[in-house]
This record gives structure tokens, sequence and C-alpha cells, in this order.
């Protein structure tokens, strides 16, 4: 798969999702929970996290070192960023996604995705094997990263799917 397929994936599932959000009444996003005791709002703002992080990764990672040089924010030549993994709940309550206005989640869920589309067309091909440390210690190159994105759109798409 190369980028282009990657992009046209995240346009397609965006373009197919962002309108199904748009026709969902507040009570549809707002009061019926999954296993994890999220609402729709909820798992629309965890996919706004994941694209913020995922933003920040895609750009820093264009600028960090390969390995063996020392800058802020790495350890040993690897870049480093906060782990949300295990945050993601208190992500979601400390922005309380639950009261934000539903338009204005679905927009921004919209328009997110489609700069990291504009990201992913602009990346420096050179830097794709520079990667981060994730909370468990395993490397993400730039590559992995961009590549896994679409899939991470899809799945929480489908709990979305599911729960209503």
């Amino acid at each position: 798969m190369n980028y282009q397929e990657i992009i046209n994936g995240i346009v397609e599932v965006i373009d197919r999702e962002i309108p199904f959000l748009q026709r969902l009444s507040d009570e549809q996003v707002s009061v019926k929970r999954n296993s994890q005791n999220r609402t729709v709002k909820m798992l629309v703002g965890h996919l706004i996290d994941s694209a913020s992080n995922n933003h920040q990764r895609m750009v820093r990672l264009q600028y960090a070192p390969r390995c063996g040089h020392s800058m802020p924010n790495t350890q040993m030549g690897m870049l480093v960023f906060p782990d949300y993994t295990q945050d993601n709940d208190l992500w979601i309550a400390l922005q309380d996604y639950q009261h934000e206005d539903w338009p204005t989640l679905v927009a921004l869920l919209g328009l997110y995705n489609r700069h990291i589309c504009h990201v992913i067309r602009s990346v420096d091909t050179t830097k794709l094997d520079n990667y981060w440390t994730d909370y468990e210690g395993c490397r993400v190159t730039l590559d992995a990263m961009i590549r896994g994105y679409v899939d991470h759109l899809k799945l929480h798409f489908g709990q979305i799917h599911e729960l209503l």
C-alpha cells in the first residue's frame, strides 16, 4: 500500500462517516454507553485525541534524530512522546467531550483528519525510518504509524456503529 492509498482510505472513511455522525440526534450520541462506559460523543472525542497525538508524532518524527544524537525529549537518540494509551478515559473526562457541542466535535474530527491527509501527502520520505518508543518500549516508525492510522479510524467507527 502506498501513501496515496492510505490518504484515500482516510478520506473514504471521513466522507462516509462524517455525514452519518451529523445525522445523529443528541440522545443517540449522549445516552447509550459501550462496554468501556463511553458514549458516541466520547468515542468521537477519543478519535480527535488520536488525531491530535498522531499529528504531533507525524510532524516531530520528521525532525527527530535517527539515533545516537542528543536532543530534548529524547532518550539515547529515540524520540519519546508522553503516552496517553492508559489515560484515554482521563483525556476524555478532562476535555468533557460528553458536554461538547456535537456539531463542533463532528466538524473538528473531519477537518483534523483532512489535515492529517495533507501532512501524510507532504511527509519527508527520507524520515520514514525515524521512530519513537511507545509505553511498552517498542519502536514505532513514522512509516508504521502512518500505515496504521486508517485501521485505527475504522476500529473506532466500528465501535460507534456497534453501539448504535
